[in-house]
């Protein structure tokens, strides 16, 4: 059978694409549809497992798997396909959660079902096609396109102010996307009028605009490019239309938005924003470290007076990715590996917090922890994996969340040039803040008296009666007498394996770790070299001592050749 890898990767983007509008010509039964969509995205993440088996990880800098459809090309424009281990660890990230997203939202959502689940498909679709695109023009589309079904998602489906919500995130994220669409044009044309030919391709243009851009027009490009990446993450400042999309989300657009969607701002950094702009990036490195530094610990102590656990959840996603982005322009190897597995590790943890907090939202319609209390008395084995989740968030040794968090930390600490130990040193004090806050959640709605609704709610299983571990009754603080049903098997069976993600994460990195040694090595190598900067540490930036990765380096056009 002549069957070429390669042909898997446009299969990925199409797979979920086609399934989603498929899911709209289906009979309007609720099982039916979610059949077909946990099919489909049971199938994306086996086809992404697939490729991650053959991947070459002895060459995890280079991109693998290049693949485009040569009959759209025209005008430089082309759909160009291609994954390192950086874009292969994201898209693993995002087919594993989908189907887990999928089964959780089965009871949670009961109107308009096959609208809901084809949206969700083809966000799933936009954001693969963001992580492997290796055209510009591509990777804009896809990255832009994620803002529609998100905003249906929100306007939808949504809580009380979705309305509100769906606009503040649509206007934010659009806005700023269009400066970084007007700088990344700029680049094509310079080239085009240089070199007399319009192209798209990635590659091309990072080092194009690396070696051949003025400090000025790199500094200018660098801004425009953080107008649409930062306002993604968030960043401090622009991060204030986060918490209100988060809370008035349905569970599965808080997951997916948590899990997935905010790493496409810290993915277009690493692509874009380092390796295009080195001059300026070494130059105001320090500035945005400031500005992470501002974030982690601002929003965390916005944290400590929330009285909604979901949007506690949420400002903190805006503290941990302080971490990430510290960790990146620390430009430094450790640091950039820290930063990835932070995307890895934050979009596991938080997304299984995001699924805890709606299972509780489907029982008792409400968040707020003066209504909610003790609920290990009656849910054990949601209040078993409600403590896990947090722990993972806090980054409690021997779970996920700590190893990314402290190696952006060391990387910030060592940081010559760029950042050094005061912004490590600042930056601990968030982890401080962040473990108070989230162990007062747990303290609060797993631990402590009783606290149910006043109102009876039922049992919130809506139906679905596929198994239940637990159950129990208690009395509101106005009486009411609550029959509570603990986690289903369907529940249980979404968690457990985030569970084991995280536990694995934690206790043994070391294989996701050296998948990302080289691009981290590639990314601050050409950082440095197109800055025009050697630093002191010759073991990390020798071009003698490490012939290989250079060679790729040189391929790819990221550092210019010597000959």
């Amino acid at each position: 059978m002549d069957f070429k890898l390669e042909n898997l990767m446009p299969l990925l983007v199409v797979l979920p694409l086609f399934a989603g509008i498929g899911a709209l010509l289906l009979p309007p039964q609720r099982r039916g549809v979610c059949g077909l969509v946990c099919a489909a995205s049971l199938v994306t993440f086996v086809l992404s497992l697939v490729l991650a088996c053959n991947f070459d990880f002895s060459q995890s800098a280079e991109f693998q798997f290049n693949a485009w459809l040569p009959w759209v090309e025209s005008f430089g424009l082309s759909f160009r396909f291609g994954m390192d281990s950086i874009s292969l660890w994201l898209v693993l990230l995002t087919t594993f959660l989908m189907p887990l997203v999928v089964l959780g939202s089965y009871s949670a959502v009961t109107h308009r079902v096959r609208e809901f689940y084809a949206w969700l498909l083809i966000l799933e679709a936009a954001m693969i096609g963001t992580f492997l695109a290796r055209d510009l023009i591509f990777f804009y589309v896809c990255f832009e396109f994620t803002l529609v079904p998100l905003y249906f998602l929100i306007g939808i489906w949504g809580s009380t102010q979705r309305l509100k919500a769906a606009r503040v995130f649509f206007l934010y994220t659009f806005t700023g996307s269009m400066l970084t669409l007007a700088g990344v044009l700029y680049v094509a044309w310079l080239f085009a009028s240089e070199q007399g030919v319009w192209t798209f391709d990635i590659g091309t243009l990072v080092a194009f605009a690396a070696t051949t851009m003025s400090p000025a027009e790199q500094g200018w490009l660098l801004l425009a490019l953080l107008a649409g990446f930062a306002v993604k993450v968030p960043l401090f400042p622009v991060h204030t239309w986060l918490p209100l999309a988060h809370t008035e989300a349905p569970t599965a657009g808080s997951v997916v938005l948590a899990g997935v969607l905010l790493k496409l701002g810290t993915y277009g950094m690493v692509r874009f924003a380092l390796p295009m702009c080195p001059m300026p990036v070494m130059q105001y490195a320090p500035v945005i470290g400031v500005v992470a530094v501002i974030g982690i610990l601002y929003t965390a102590l916005i944290c400590w007076v929330q009285k909604d656990i979901k949007k506690l959840i949420a400002y903190s996603s805006v503290s941990h990715l302080g971490f990430c982005v510290l960790g990146m322009f620390a430009l430094n190897t450790i640091g950039i590996e820290g930063s990835v597995m932070y995307m890895i590790n934050h979009g596991l943890s938080t997304g299984a917090l995001f699924l805890c907090v709606g299972m509780i939202y489907e029982r008792f319609h409400t968040r707020q922890f003066r209504e909610l209390g003790g609920l290990v008395k009656v849910m054990p084995v949601w209040a078993f994996f409600m403590v896990f989740f947090s722990l993972a968030s806090v980054g409690l040794p021997g779970l996920n969340g700590f190893v990314g968090e402290f190696l952006t930390l060391i990387g910030a600490f060592t940081s010559e040039h760029a950042l050094g130990p005061r912004y490590a040193v600042m930056a601990g004090f968030g982890m401080i803040f962040g473990a108070i806050y989230i162990l007062y959640m747990v303290g609060k709605a797993v631990f402590g008296p009783l606290t149910l609704p006043d109102t009876d709610n039922g049992d919130g299983n809506n139906g679905d009666n596929d198994g239940a571990s637990g159950a129990g009754a208690g009395a509101g603080a106005g009486g009411g007498r609550h029959t509570v049903r603990d986690l289903n098997l369907r529940e249980v069976v979404t968690l457990a394996p985030l569970a084991v993600a995280c536990l694995v994460l934690g206790l043994y990195p070391k294989p996701m770790l050296d998948t990302l040694a080289a691009p981290a090595k590639a990314l601050v190598q050409s950082v440095a070299i197109n800055a025009g900067y050697e630093p002191a540490d010759h073991d990390q930036f020798d071009r003698t001592d490490d012939t290989a990765l250079n060679a790729v380096l040189k391929s790819q056009g990221r550092i210019p050749s010597t000959e």
